[in-house]
């Protein structure tokens, strides 16, 4: 069967630049899932996103769908026919539906039972005649909030569609899709290629597109460029250039034929905090910043333009124009919020609620207050500096830069710190409370931001699961699951020798219009330890190795984590396999034992050479181990107790457990018992499996 090329491209005006990317791979994938569902094959795909265009560049397709066998199943052999032979209404009429005779029908056995079947086969339709209703299946499915509207048509689409391609081979495809009748012919630029232009065959659409539309039609191609360029432009000024790489798919979707160019601005607003002229920047006129070699933000901007101009002067002094008053702006809050002390601020957090059961901001900065002054003194640490962080955690909320610029919350609270002259400790701790802000993030460096960052997560948390308002499915608008993430990181990589549970209650004994301080220390306490599950996995650890371990449940995840490493460090040991197995089959065995076995077994009933030599051997092993467990060194302890193999399977080859006599057996028991309790000081190891 033979193949060509297929090319689908949907002209539009300015598609919303933020999810374009995901808009061209979803339309990929739709129309992809509906060839293959139709029998219809194809080789490699590329996708192509422009502002104005939504394309698809199919190879090998083949031209016609595959033959196919449908068949239509009727009723039981038993109901289709008499005890005589002769067709039942059921079964007649089954044949009829199918426009043939009885005698023509199949049977098919389903398992139990055997049903009259029919079959028939079905050409294969062409496929040129099938695409123009998956284009339009699939752009009905693509993940579309909120639908355009245009002309005097009910037609809907993210954004009014101006023209499409359907070329399949050299072989154009007239359909009317989204009101606008399909053919060979796409647009190029705007401005550089106002002219129409005709497509030969599908291969030809990014050259011509490049070439004589000055449209560089690859999403992918067109980024690299602009990252180049920008970092050129850069170069050419010595600076280093920050891009962020959400902005930069942003610009992508944007311009068709990107041009970086460099402007500059007065060097008077280099006295704002650079963050605050990178937000300017960034998020209102889509710029990149430029930095020197210390990170200090230099008098420039890039901004990539969507035209190559003849004056580019001129393009240049109109986005300084236009990024001026911006700057202005951030100039002047910072100027403004300076003059108000953080401390003034505190009273008006009064007016802003956290939450309706959880009271107001300034409810949620004197408990965390609180909080931070328990955990430091869990940790011996002197508690001034994080309490005075708490109070000013969320004044910063209260001034006009972080109202203009939310994301720069506790930034710009540690710029104000320094400069009403709050020690340096507490300034760093305001912007520390909110690190880690995501997955790999950097986290707090200063004690008191330590304690605040983990007070502030514990406060929100405890609280939310206090009324009942715990995340559920995909459901988390107050970010609990990565709050549980960024405690178990502060406390796992900072070293900190916490108990988690008593953090829990110190939060939880904070909110006295609550009083189920019990359950809910245990529920955010399986919650948090919950995640650690997902983050082993992230690091390759098996799930037997947490759920080991989470079966002993230490209470500090310091604790926690050094088991973890112990535990995977033991199952490479050649003796772990054995060692669960001997564990399993000691909890089975005790699990149908009297509860009062001897708490330590009585030597004088110790007959057999084997248990004597385990017996003795255990004893000498607990005595060993133990300072290794007090000094939290569990992967020298599980190797230490690893050395307990050959006296354990020769005990079991040797020894029978459960015999007639009751105070043998109980005695056997307790020593099985003892053995199993020195295990699980670290782990439940007889849940390892494939070990």
């Amino acid at each position: 069967m033979s193949d060509r090329d297929l090319l689908v491209e949907i002209g539009t005006e300015e598609l919303p630049p933020k999810a374009l990317y995901s808009l061209a791979n979803s339309f990929r994938d739709s129309f992809c899932s509906l060839l293959e569902n139709a029998g219809i094959s194809y080789g490699p795909v590329e996708v192509f996103a422009t502002p104005r265009r939504l394309a698809l560049l199919l190879t090998q397709v083949t031209e016609k769908q595959q033959d196919r066998v449908l068949e239509k199943t009727g009723p039981a052999i038993q109901a289709a026919f008499a005890a005589d032979g002769t067709p039942t209404k059921a079964a007649e009429g089954f044949a009829r539906s199918c426009g043939v005779s009885v005698a023509e029908l199949e049977q098919k056995n389903e398992g139990k039972v055997t049903k009259l079947v029919f079959r028939s086969l079905k050409p294969g339709e062409e496929t040129a005649v099938l695409i123009p209703a998956m284009v339009q299946q699939a752009l009905a499915a693509l993940p579309i909030p909120r639908r355009m509207r245009w002309g005097s048509t009910r037609d809907e689409f993210v954004r009014p569609v101006q023209w499409i391609v359907l070329l399949f081979g050299d072989t154009a495809i007239t359909a009317r899709i989204l009101g606008v009748d399909s053919g060979r012919i796409t647009r190029g630029h705007r401005f550089h290629c106002p002219s129409p232009l005709s497509l030969a065959s599908p291969k030809d659409y990014e050259r011509l597109l490049l070439q004589d539309g000055k449209v560089i039609a690859s999403f992918e191609k067109r980024r690299d460029l602009i990252r180049s360029q920008i970092e050129a432009q850069a170069s050419s000024h010595n600076g280093v250039a920050e891009i962020y790489p959400a902005l930069l798919d942003e610009v992508t979707a944007l311009v068709e034929w990107p041009v970086a160019l460099t402007g500059n601005f007065e060097n008077e607003f280099l006295e704002v905090p650079k963050e605050a002229l990178i937000s300017s920047m960034k998020e209102h006129q889509k710029c990149f910043p430029l930095l020197d070699e210390q990170g200090n933000i230099l008098p420039h901007f890039i901004a990539v333009s969507n035209l190559e101009s003849r004056e580019p002067a001129q393009v240049v002094a109109g986005n300084e124009k236009v990024i001026r008053p911006r700057l202005a702006d951030a100039a002047f809050f910072y100027r403004q919020d300076q003059k108000t002390p953080l401390q003034a601020r505190l009273e008006k957090l009064k007016s802003v609620v956290f939450q309706q059961e959880l009271g107001t901001l300034f409810d949620k900065s004197q408990r965390v207050r609180k909080l931070c002054k328990a955990i430091a003194e869990m940790l011996g640490i002197d508690s001034t500096f994080a309490a005075r962080a708490a109070e000013l955690g969320k004044c910063d909320l209260m001034t006009s830069m972080v109202y203009e610029f939310a994301e720069l919350q506790g930034t710009m609270g540690t710029y104000y710190a320094r400069h009403d002259g709050e020690p340096e400790e507490v300034a760093q701790a305001l912007s520390e409370q909110y690190y880690p802000r995501y997955a790999g993030d950097q986290l707090p460096s200063t004690n008191a931001g330590l304690i605040l960052a983990l007070a502030e997560r514990l406060d929100t948390m405890t609280g939310l699961f206090g009324i009942g308002q715990p995340p559920s499915g995909s459901r988390d608008p107050f970010a609990l699951r990565r709050a549980a993430l960024g405690i178990l990181r502060i406390i796992i990589e900072k070293q900190l020798s916490l108990d988690l549970p008593a953090c829990i209650k110190a939060a939880s004994g904070n909110f006295e219009n609550q009083d189920n301080h019990d359950a809910t220390v245990v529920a955010v306490s399986n919650f948090i330890f919950e995640r650690l599950r997902a983050w082993y996995a992230d690091q390759n650890i098996p799930s037997d190795t947490f759920l080991s371990v989470d079966a002993v449940r230490p209470s500090s995840p310091l604790e926690f984590n050094a088991r973890i490493k112990a535990v995977n460090h033991f199952r490479q040991l050649p003796q772990s396999a054995a060692l669960a197995a001997a564990n399993k089959r000691v909890s089975n065995l005790l699990l149908k034992s009297d509860d009062n076995l001897p708490p330590q077994p009585d030597s004088r009933l110790l007959q057999e050479a084997a248990e004597l030599t385990l017996a003795s051997r255990l004893q000498t092993c607990v005595s060993e181990v133990t300072p290794l467990l007090e000094n939290h060194d569990f992967t020298a302890a599980l190797t230490q107790m690893a050395t307990l193999q050959p006296v354990v399977d020769e005990f079991f080859d040797k020894v029978m457990v459960n015999v007639d006599d009751e105070a043998l057996r109980l005695n056997r028991l307790g020593l099985l018992k003892q053995l199993r309790s020195l295990f699980l000081r670290i782990a439940d190891i007889s849940l390892l499996q494939n070990v």
